[in-house]
């Protein structure tokens, strides 16, 4: 066979179905299933069909490069090939000059960035569905949120981070919620920034102190009940060591979308494997990156190929105990990033994890093998088999029956219409199976151009040094030596703030691409709903710069100048 180009990783092209190669025909069957894979365009290649427990190598599983930004779903049970496919469909991704983002939940992505080893399992898996393996590295950013782990620090300021997001990594309720939107607004509108958890603290405190606690009468106030729930939740999460994870420079998710010198996509991996015993915490922050990217890109309409696709590991910890309004965000999210050329793959155990009107949205689907040991189990796979279209196989017992590395996929045609049900044998991936030694990761992370901008975390000035003044009073006076009155917040609101610019945190080993001020005077003012009961508008000043109307988004997230 030819190769289908000569970009590496990519592997060589299938023959059209029914091609002569020397091997028997396919049965009718078969060769109707493969028939709905045989994509003129640029396509990802899976593997090959099986059909009656034989691997029909000539009947090639592929997916149009085109309807990658319809969503997809990696599922299957534990230790079934889930994390190769993701490895596979990322490789492939990068070869074509995608952008890929992954989430590295275990720790074993990181291997990515480096040439695979042949053995002869890899040799036996390439020469059963016709794969050119040839060992190949991809170029790869590492990142870790807060800088817990090997890779460049993510972070992000609670001003960006928002009230919806920030209330369930707290664990509020409906109304907690509510009073922290409500804090969230009162902030903007005095040009208050909450850069990291003691401006939050700040902010909560001082509404509920003599002095500021009519600030919100006028639109329903802060109940000091449910300020001290807020602040004990704030305390018990620095506690547990979440403080890193808030703070400048925050990260620029405009960084995920780079390609290397030599075309090839980027491959962003966020190693969460150092928290992953703090789950809502990185599944929610996984979700202020997809946001934060959503409030930024253009609308392209149908492209030929993605952006960026993004896979979301242990997508079920994202639903699990959500609150109906982030289920919503979250729906409305998936449903629109489309259009800005985002795909996004959830990656989880069954379909049933992730939410049914979620689940419309994702076009292409690997199902890989599940269990029925147990009457749950038995009723997960009856629904999953629900999942997908007709089809000649018995899926109930064929889902039951794949090895590691197998998998039934589905996927939308480049018209958009769903693929015949394909059992496949799924290809090996070209890189290296495992995570990298630490000491060449962290190598990778200091030589990265992003280590210099984010490495070193700035503490500049905000709404908690900016709210000491009025509450303490400010110093004697140089001329009289009387005592000078502090100043109250809508002063404070008025006044230029003292920290450092922009452009000095970016001196200082930052970028500070999150940085936002008390607006100017010609600045729009929009309108956004965060589904507060208290209030169903928020407005706040953002700049004059073309494209930066919005202030808070679907998830309450906001918006800053770049």
């Amino acid at each position: 066979m030819s190769d289908r180009n000569s970009t590496p990783g990519t592997g060589a092209a299938p023959p059209a179905p029914g091609t002569r190669t020397g091997a028997p025909a396919l049965p009718r069957e078969a060769l109707e299933i493969a028939a709905g894979y045989a994509f003129p365009g640029p396509a990802l290649d899976l593997g090959a069909l099986l059909w009656d427990g034989t691997c029909l190598p000539d009947a090639q599983i592929r997916v149009p490069l085109s309807m990658l930004n319809r969503h997809g779903l990696v599922a299957g049970a534990t230790g079934t090939g889930k994390t190769k496919t993701l490895q596979l469909i990322a490789e492939q991704l990068s070869a074509q000059g995608v952008p890929v983002f992954l989430a590295d939940v275990k720790g074993d992505l990181s291997g990515i960035a480096a040439p695979g080893q042949q053995n002869d399992k890899v040799r036996s898996r390439a020469a059963e569905v016709h794969q050119r393996w040839t060992g190949t590295g991809f170029p790869a950013e590492f990142l870790a949120l807060g800088g817990i782990g090997h890779g460049v620090p993510v972070r992000a300021t609670i001003t960006s981070f928002g009230p919806v997001l920030l209330s369930k990594v707290l664990q509020l309720n409906r109304t907690q919620e509510q009073s922290l939107g409500l804090i969230f607004h009162y902030a903007d509108t005095k040009g208050l920034e909450l850069v990291d958890l003691k401006d939050l603290r700040a902010v909560v405190a001082f509404l509920t102190s003599e002095e500021g606690r009519t600030e919100l009468k006028d639109i329903g106030g802060l109940s000091t009940a449910t300020a001290g729930v807020i602040l004990r939740s704030l305390t018990a999460f620095e506690a547990e060591g979440m403080g890193d994870f808030f703070g400048e420079p925050e990260f620029d998710t405009a960084e995920l979308l780079r390609t290397a010198p030599d075309g090839r996509g980027l491959v962003s991996v966020l190693e969460l494997s150092a928290v992953q015993d703090r789950p809502r915490l990185f599944s929610t922050f996984l979700m202020w990156l997809l946001a934060d990217l959503f409030h930024d890109l253009p609308e392209v309409g149908d492209a030929d190929r993605p952006k960026l696709v993004f896979f979301f590991d242990e997508a079920h910890l994202l639903f699990d105990e959500a609150s109906k309004a982030f289920l919503e965000a979250i729906i409305r999210t998936v449903r629109l990033i489309r259009s800005k050329g985002v795909g996004v793959f959830f990656v989880t155990q069954t379909p049933k994890d992730v939410p049914a009107e979620v689940l419309g949205q994702l076009g292409n689907r690997v199902q890989h093998a599940l269990r029925a040991f147990t009457p749950d189990d038995q009723k997960a796979l009856g629904a999953t088999v629900k999942t997908f279209p007709d089809s000649p196989y018995d899926l109930e017992e064929l889902l039951t029956g794949l090895g590691t590395g197998e998998a039934v996929v589905t996927v939308l045609s480049e018209k958009g219409a769903p693929t015949p049900v394909a059992a496949t044998r799924l290809r090996a991936p070209e890189s290296l199976m495992g995570p990298i030694a630490a000491e060449e990761l962290d190598r990778a992370v200091t030589a990265s151009a992003l280590h210099e901008r984010y490495a070193q975390a700035v503490d500049r000035e905000s709404a908690y040094e900016r709210l000491q003044e009025p509450r303490g009073g400010k110093g004697p006076d140089e001329t009289t030596g009387e005592r000078r009155p502090g100043k109250g917040p809508d002063e404070i609101a008025g006044e230029p703030r003292r920290g450092k610019g922009p452009d000095e945190i970016a001196g200082a080993g930052g970028r500070g691409v999150s940085s936002r001020g008390k607006a100017e005077k010609d600045e729009s003012v929009v309108e956004q709903v965060v589904g507060s009961g208290m209030f169903k508008s928020l407005a706040r000043s953002v700049g004059t710069q073309i494209g930066r109307e919005i202030t808070r988004s679907l998830f309450g997230t906001a918006r800053r100048r770049r």
